[in-house]
């Protein structure tokens, strides 16, 4: 009988944080669900139950297939490349140093700044015509005349996958400086004593010491860069056609151009289930390598 007072009793203490999670979090993700088995018009009225109908047709659409593993490298490639370039810059900027206060907000601006801000600054400098990269290999005679990076879509490809790794680095170094200021600094400096190099007390002490912090950047990382939509909209919108497109733009194009609001639906419940697969494999992977260390 206490024990049921006592969790009635704080249920007020976790009734906001459930609120918002029903309201915020389960009730859109059901009324999504929902939405993909209806046939609703282009002004949002709902004419009836169409079944698997707008699933059938999403999965007939010839270009699903491209976009789901071009979604698939965008997500993989840009969480790898952001863990390895990370590191290293976490490190910098647990360096001790004059002017580190500095470095480490000069590293932070990126993503303290709107990432649609930075995508438009970093479409100025692709720019064929008046682009600063142009001007900086046309003055290094790189280049004879002006390149247009976006022109071929593998290759504005790559490059939004460049822009969302800036964008990203910031934050992921400071999730594992975080992890890199939780190391005592007698662990780091016995092993110093103990005649371990720079590299090995890197791999065997602070590496295996940062890695929850990894995983949580890793996680973060994995859930941001999969819903990444600004990048991609602001410097190509998806283009040519659907050859830059994710499944998260091509939805976007699905429901607000074509005004297919259903077939959108189906396509952001079949982006819940990607998401899912996702985070499955990434926990079984971590956990798979906490019990082997």
């Amino acid at each position: 009988m206490l024990k049921r007072k006592s969790r009635l009793g704080a249920f007020p203490w976790i009734f906001p944080a459930l609120f918002m999670i029903f309201g915020f979090v389960l009730w859109p993700a059901f009324e999504m669900i929902r939405t993909s088995f209806q046939d609703v018009s282009s002004s949002g009225i709902t004419k009836g139950w169409a079944g698997l109908e707008n699933y059938q047709t999403l999965l007939a659409n010839p270009d699903l297939p491209n976009v789901l593993i071009r979604t698939f490298i965008w997500v993989v490639g840009i969480v790898f490349f952001t863990i390895v370039i990370s590191l290293p810059v976490a490190q910098l900027l647990n360096a001790k140093y004059p002017g580190r206060k500095v470095v480490r907000w000069a590293v932070i601006i990126p993503w303290a700044a709107s990432v649609v801000m930075s995508s438009t600054i970093w479409k100025w400098i692709l720019d064929p015509y008046y682009g600063v990269l142009n001007k900086i290999l046309i003055d290094l005679h790189l280049y004879k005349e002006p390149v247009d990076f976006l022109a071929n879509p593998k290759q504005s490809f790559v490059w939004l996958m460049i822009v969302a790794v800036f964008v990203s680095i910031p934050f992921t170094s400071f999730v594992i400086l975080a992890g890199l200021a939780t190391i005592p600094d007698d662990i780091v400096e016995s092993s110093t004593v103990d005649g371990a190099t720079a590299w090995k007390g890197y791999r065997f002490i602070k590496f295996p010491l940062i890695k929850p912090a990894l995983l949580v950047a890793m996680a973060i990382n994995l859930i941001n860069i999969f819903n990444a939509f600004p990048i991609i909209w602001v410097i190509t919108a998806g283009g040519p056609g659907y050859e830059t497109d994710t499944t998260t733009t091509l939805g976007y194009k699905i429901s607000f151009r074509d005004q297919d609001i259903g077939q959108s639906a189906s396509m952001a419940s079949l982006n819940l289930i990607i998401i899912l697969i996702f985070i499955g494999i990434f926990l079984k992977v971590s956990k798979s390598q906490e019990r082997n260390s």
